[in-house]
């Protein structure tokens, strides 16, 4: 299967009037792509619940929750509710980067070997468009966890597609990570990094919007694209 997507022509100012939802099956949730200014207080209880869920893990000062509460470099979010409205996972997709220094990857192999790849490749793929995903959880007590990974996995597309970038890049550690393949991420051969901690290898994955059908699995293409074709149309009817 193959899938034509436009030249490159940034989106950067685009505004969202409002968000953007949609019932996805699989998981038996509510998804809603919004934006910060768009839905404030939407995007605090996603601030909220990231640092938990990190928290429970020992790891809340990797979301830096006061630093991006005002969502001046988040230029996407996508959060999962539940039937009863519960936030059981979501992520964030940053402003498109103008260079290295403008991801926090730099910050995770800071002093360690692959910092110059990293630099190399994000640098390398800036005049195509990067943007990169963090702060990505999922509720520990949801026996769809795997279908959520699943959906968020698939983000990627919606965020080229919106945003008209060709990259998508994200850093996690590497089991996490393997769950994300499955939309179409391909790790990086870089050494992995003991971020935040020694319990942790950090590894780099990357989306590229003209190939990544290509690493999707099937199911996960489709599913997309029936995702990309709705958002499309609530954004042209915007």
């Amino acid at each position: 299967m193959s899938v034509e997507f436009v030249e490159y022509e940034s989106n950067v100012d685009i505004r969202f009037p409002e968000n953007i939802a949609w019932f996805d099956t699989d998981t038996d949730c509510s998804v809603v792509l919004s934006q910060p200014h768009t839905d404030p207080e939407l995007w605090n209880r996603y601030v909220d619940a990231a640092e938990q869920s990190y928290r429970r893990h020992g790891v809340e000062a990797v979301v830096d929750a006061a630093a991006i509460r005002g969502g001046a470099d988040t230029a996407l979010f996508w959060t999962v509710l539940d039937r009863g409205g519960n936030m059981v996972g979501g992520l964030r997709a940053k402003a498109p980067l103008g260079g290295a220094d403008d991801s926090h990857a730099v910050v995770e192999w800071a002093g360690r070997p692959g910092l110059a790849m990293v630099r190399k490749m994000i640098n390398d793929r800036v005049p195509f468009g990067v943007m990169e995903m963090k702060t990505a959880w999922v509720s520990d007590n949801r026996t769809s966890q795997h279908a959520i990974t699943n959906l968020l996995a698939r983000t990627a597309y919606h965020a080229t597609s919106v945003m008209g970038v060709q990259f998508v890049m994200a850093t996690a550690a590497q089991h996490v990570l393997e769950l994300w393949k499955s939309g179409g991420g391909v790790v990086a051969p870089i050494p992995a990094t003991p971020y935040p901690d020694e319990r942790y290898r950090t590894k780099m994955m990357w989306w590229d919007r003209r190939t990544m059908v290509n690493h999707s699995q099937p199911e996960q293409i489709t599913k997309a694209l029936h995702e990309i074709d709705a958002i499309s149309t609530r954004l042209v009817a915007g």
